[in-house]
């Protein structure tokens, strides 16, 4: 019985042990059944502990928020879309749909790069937590396969909306080329659509001219009515603020540059830069007031509801006609100058120069008035037959006057006379001017009038922008020329309110030069841009993408990030300076601090703050450091190889170039060596010789070894003249001639004065020495001759003696020796008077002698 009831208590262990770990999913199953019944429990003694149900894994709020966005943006792209199929004919609105595209790019593209850190948060603590057991191996705590659980599935979702920003991206890419397509394909076929021009054309065109010029008139005679009613007091509001503010405009213009955009008639040979300047300036200037009064004066229309919707777009189609031609004028003006031949830039006659300021005008009135009846056809949809006929009509005229220039005669006669008659043009041009009038006179006549309407509003539009650049770049090349700014007016004022130097007035020059340069530029290039039928928007995208993110391969550079890198880099060497200055002029002087390491920690200070703001500034510039480690891994892999020397040459001229020991045109002495530095490369440095000899000396060298600059601070030099007199001079007396010859010289500095100093008493002579400092040492060669020249003349005329050095010898000769040389002498007075001596028997005396 005890046996029985023992195995029956085994087998029920057993069981129990069994249940309870089948429970939880047998539970979890119960929970999901809502007519399940709830399991019996066992006694208290027997049971397992039991899970709780399976709660669902909570989710991360980026990954919700990514959801949302990546939805809106696929509602946005899907709008887009719809945009695009409802606006194929419309170049304009198919532009502003492309810019909306392009940005919806961007943003799918930061949603990936706002996920990229969850991902690294998320393998950052996986990796903590470890592999999960293997098979066989205990399980771990519920808590950490919870939360393994729950990284891994949030893996999961960001690489799922990671993959979906990526294709969202991918498909407004492709939807943004295709607008470039659509817009490509629009403008070819607009460009190269053919019409038939026959009789039935010109005759409904005349119809349907009649009809439109009534309905016009009708239109903006009730708006007149309209206007005069019940819209009197705004239009007068907004007519006198125009007014008040074209006052003001001209005013401006006229104090601030009244003086550098008008001709001065008494100057009867106006310089070149003078020339260039007033033609510049007398077209830039008046244009932009203007510009500026007709957008604010539609403006102020606009703003009083003073114009009617369908009339808008005919006010300002009509301010754009007063601005193309005054522009274009002004420029004919300023580069013919029919009425100031002294002032003209290119070389006519007075007659050709005003025949073709005529034709210009002309020209540029066509375009004006076909661009106006353009904007009225399509405000009140007119038929396109009008179109075409219009088009066609001012391509004649652009294409008649065209062939009427080619056969003037506008070039100045050979005598150089403006007023005589001038001579045809040369062949080239004329050829070319008769080719052009040809086509557009040819292209528009077989039907291809969109083709010639485009060409004539190049020739003269794109024309005037052209010649309009082109003397900006010369005006801004002549005033950058060396002390050419100083002559202009605008230099004169300058150089007299900021009170400049020759030199700082020069560097003006070359800054105004730039500035015009610029101006040329980026005002020119979006009119010629605009001119081609590019749109505004088309524009501003190319500037943003210039200006945020340049791709070249696999690199992206923002000029935004680069500037704002340069500007925390020179933030942080700002900082660092002051930084130095107070740290070693409160704390460390102070405390008493040695000099010596004063100057060590302010240095190691400023390597270190240098240091620091260089990685803060190309960071903020966008680099990535990483692909600097590579770098400088393979740069450490070269050295190891056997580049030391090359490297150490490298890193030597950087630090000349950096502390900048000596600089080109610097008087530098090294070793055997000394000459001027001509160049400084990173490897070597080459110093010529005064002998015309150009050594190249490897820069760790310069650096490694003990180098002289006699022009490190500055060039002044102590130059020295020794001087030596005799015994019977007066020492005072030449200590003041000496400094009397110095005093009188304008080359020589008086601070620091200077000075002669006895140095000692020689063998035969009193040493002195002259010393002087002169302001550039390259003077010293001269100035040390003439006054060694002038020290001569004064002592001579002094009677100061310069003695040279004096031996005496005496000789020890013996009696014997003393006889000899007594007897040699009385012989030579017994030499026959016929000049043969006789020769003696006896020993040559001659010998005895030293």
């Amino acid at each position: 019985m005890i046996r029985y009831r023992s195995i029956s208590l085994v087998v029920a262990l057993i069981l129990l042990a069994a249940g309870s770990s089948l429970f939880p999913s047998l539970q979890s199953a119960m929970a999901q059944d809502g007519n399940a019944a709830p399991a019996a429990t066992a006694p208290e003694i027997f049971t397992a502990p039991v899970a709780s149900p399976a709660a669902p894994l909570p989710r991360d709020e980026e990954i919700v928020a990514a959801e949302r966005r990546i939805e809106e943006e696929r509602a946005r792209l899907s709008a887009l879309r719809a945009q695009v199929e409802k606006n194929l004919e419309e170049d304009g609105l198919l532009a502003d749909v492309k810019v909306n595209v392009d940005a919806l790019v961007r943003d799918a593209l930061a949603i990936s790069v706002d996920l990229r850190p969850r991902i690294g948060d998320i393998q950052a603590r996986l990796t903590e937590l470890g592999e999960p057991p293997a098979e066989g191996q205990p399980a771990e705590s519920p808590g950490v396969a919870e939360e393994r659980a729950r990284l891994n599935a949030a893996r999961a979702e960001v690489n799922a909306l990671t993959r979906q920003t990526e294709d969202l991206s991918i498909e407004a890419k492709a939807l943004s080329d295709r607008i470039s397509n659509i817009r490509r394909t629009l403008f070819t076929s607009r460009l190269f659509e053919n019409t038939e021009i026959n009789g039935s054309v010109v005759q409904e065109a005349f119809q349907s001219f009649s009809a439109d010029a009534a309905r016009v008139q009708r239109s903006i005679t009730s708006w007149l009515t309209f206007v005069i009613k019940f819209k009197a007091l705004p239009l007068a509001v907004a007519v006198l603020l125009s007014m008040a503010l074209a006052s003001l405009i001209l005013f401006l213009e006229y104090r601030l540059f009244g003086r550098i955009n008008r001709r001065d008639t008494s100057i009867e040979d106006p310089s070149y830069l003078s020339r260039f300047s007033v033609a510049f300036f007398s077209t830039i200037l008046p244009s932009l007031a203007l510009s500026f009064f007709l957008s604010s004066t539609y403006f102020l229309l606009d703003t009083f509801n003073v114009l009617r919707s369908d009339i808008s777009p005919i006010v300002a189609s009509i301010f754009g006609l007063v601005g193309l031609v005054f522009f274009i004028t002004a420029i004919s003006r300023a580069v013919l100058a029919p009425a100031a031949p002294n002032w003209r830039l290119v070389r006519l006659s007075n007659k050709g120069a005003r025949d073709l300021s005529i034709a210009i005008f002309l020209m540029a009135l066509v375009n004006g008035l076909d661009y106006v009846l353009s904007v009225i056809s399509e405000t009140y949809s007119s038929p396109v037959v009008l179109t075409v006929m219009k088009s066609f009509a001012s391509s004649l005229v652009v294409g008649t006057l065209l062939l009427f220039v080619s056969f003037l005669r506008p070039v100045l006669a050979v005598s150089g006379d403006p007023s005589a008659r001038g001579r045809p043009w040369p062949r080239a041009v004329s050829i070319t001017l008769r080719l052009v009038g040809a086509v557009l006179i040819l292209a528009a006549g077989i039907g291809y009038v969109g083709l010639a309407r485009f060409l004539a509003t190049q020739i003269v539009l794109t024309g005037a922008v052209v010649a309009t650049m082109y003397i900006g770049v010369l005006t801004g090349k002549a005033i950058s020329a060396p002390n050419q700014f100083g002559e202009t007016r605008v230099g004169q004022f300058i150089g007299r309110r900021f009170r400049l130097s020759a030199v700082g007035l020069d560097q003006s020059g070359i800054a105004a030069g730039l500035f015009i340069y610029v101006f040329a530029l980026i005002t020119g290039i979006p009119l010629i841009l605009m001119s081609w039928g590019f749109q505004a928007r088309d524009l501003q995208l190319w500037l943003f993408n210039l200006f945020t993110e340049i791709n070249v391969g696999t690199i992206r550079i923002s000029i935004f990030g680069i500037l704002g890198g340069i500007l925390l880099f020179a933030a942080g060497l700002v900082m660092t300076r002051w930084f130095q200055k107070w740290l070693d002029g409160n704390v460390m002087a102070r405390s008493h601090v040695d000099d010596g390491v004063r100057n060590s920690v302010k240095t190691g200070v400023g390597y270190l703050g240098t240091a620091i703001a260089g990685i803060i500034g190309i960071s903020a510039a966008g680099i990535d450091l990483s692909s600097l480690a590579l770098v400088a891994g393979a740069l450490s892999l070269g050295i190891g190889f056997g580049l030391q020397n090359i490297v150490s040459n490298f890193v030597s001229g950087l630090i000349l170039l950096v502390e900048r020991p000596f600089k080109v045109g610097d008087y530098v002495i090294t070793g055997a060596n000394e000459g001027i530095v001509k160049r400084i490369s990173v490897r070597a440095t080459e110093i010529e010789t005064f002998r015309r000899q150009s050594i190249i000396v490897p820069n760790s060298e310069l650096i490694n070894a003990p180098l002289g600059n006699w022009t490190h601070r500055n060039r002044v030099q102590r130059s020295e003249v020794p001087v030596s007199v005799g015994y019977d001079s007066d020492p005072q007396e030449v200590i003041d001639v000496l400094l009397e010859i110095v005093t009188e010289r304008e080359d020589v500095l008086h601070n620091p004065e200077p000075f002669v100093e006895f140095q000692s008493f020689g063998a035969s002579s009193l040493d002195f020495e002259l010393r002087f400092y002169l302001a550039d040492f390259a003077d010293g060669l001269r100035v040390r001759n003439e006054v060694r020249i002038d020290i001569v003349r004064r002592f001579r005329a002094r009677g100061i003696v310069m003695p040279y050095a004096h031996q005496e010898v005496m000789l020890h000769i013996q009696d014997r020796d003393r006889e000899a040389l007594l007897g040699r002498g009385s012989r030579a007075a017994k030499i026959p008077s016929d000049g043969q001596e006789e020769l003696f028997p006896g020993p040559d005396d001659d010998k005895l002698l030293p």
